[in-house]
């Protein structure tokens, strides 16, 4: 079978189609209007509309008039944010696909995975294959764990936990201790190595994109096949990395000096104690 599967959820698509009658109707919609533009029973709709707004997609005012929600802006915001990244970016992806001839990514997080968000081939015959829109794990990738290891000690905290460390070669790491390990290497030299920990004969080097405030939800990576990756090249081409991902995050608005230098992620003793005080405050 060739092709995209279909899965038709039909309450889903209805309550998109709900969502959409909202995006031109400035004054916000009542339920029966909603009703009358869909098509839809009343008590239909309101059933819709209730689950739409419990998610923040819709808010209801107190004449029972309801507007887009404060969701709505989150998603246009990220979607806007990744957009003006790839903008931003793509002259620079270019030059690092040029210098080194070899596949480069530029990478958001996505919850617990990094998703490709543009990809720039190799002209190599021997390449490796990828696609935009894919998601890889955090844990054993150049890309995941420059994500991770820049992470407020929180929000690092409470990743980890709902991490499953799943071990995909003989090279993945196998533990939180390893994990951190990582994360503070990659804070040291400013770059992350993939050395086939999640696909066998397939090595990447990744560096980090800062944001105008200082937070680092993107990277950006060369990858390329283990047999062009020995340890002297991936010297050579860490500092191009790096300053790629300078550059972008520069022009997102990244400035160094005001917003000071990143501490290394808390170690596996910190992250233990810090748990054991939470619990105990529960």
């Amino acid at each position: 079978m060739t092709g995209k599967r279909s899965y038709n959820i039909m309450a889903l698509q209805r309550g998109l189609r709900l969502l959409h009658l909202f995006a031109t109707a400035e004054q916000g919609l009542p339920a029966t209007l909603v009703a009358k533009l869909s098509g839809l029973p009343v008590s239909t709709v309101h059933r819709f509309l209730i689950n739409l707004e419990s998610a923040g997609f819709l808010s209801c005012d107190t004449t029972g008039t309801y507007h887009l929600g404060v969701a709505c802006v989150s998603l246009g915001q990220a979607v806007q944010g990744q957009m003006d990244i790839r903008r931003l970016s793509l002259p620079h992806l270019q030059e690092l696909n040029h210098k080194t001839r070899e596949t480069v990514h530029l990478i958001v997080r996505h919850a617990l995975s990094a998703v490709y968000l543009e990809k720039l081939d190799s002209p190599e015959p021997l390449r490796i294959y990828s696609r935009i829109g894919a998601a890889v794990p955090l844990h054993c990738t150049a890309v995941g764990k420059v994500l991770l290891a820049y992470l407020p000690e929180t929000e690092l905290e409470k990743t980890l936990n709902e991490l499953k460390l799943r071990r995909f070669t003989e090279n993945t790491v196998g533990s939180i201790q390893e994990l951190y390990a990582h994360l503070r290497r990659v804070r040291k030299d400013g770059y992350a190595c993939d050395l086939e920990e999640h696909e066998p004969h397939i090595r990447c080097i990744a560096a980090p994109i800062w944001d105008h405030s200082g937070a680092v939800n993107a990277s950006l990576s060369v990858t390329c096949p283990a047999v062009r990756l020995a340890t002297a090249r991936i010297r050579h081409l860490a500092p191009l990395i790096r300053d790629a991902g300078l550059r972008i995050s520069k022009e997102l608005g990244y400035e160094p000096s005001r917003l000071g230098f990143h501490k290394p992620p808390v170690s596996p003793r910190q992250a233990r104690l810090s748990m054991e005080r939470r619990r105990a405050t529960r």
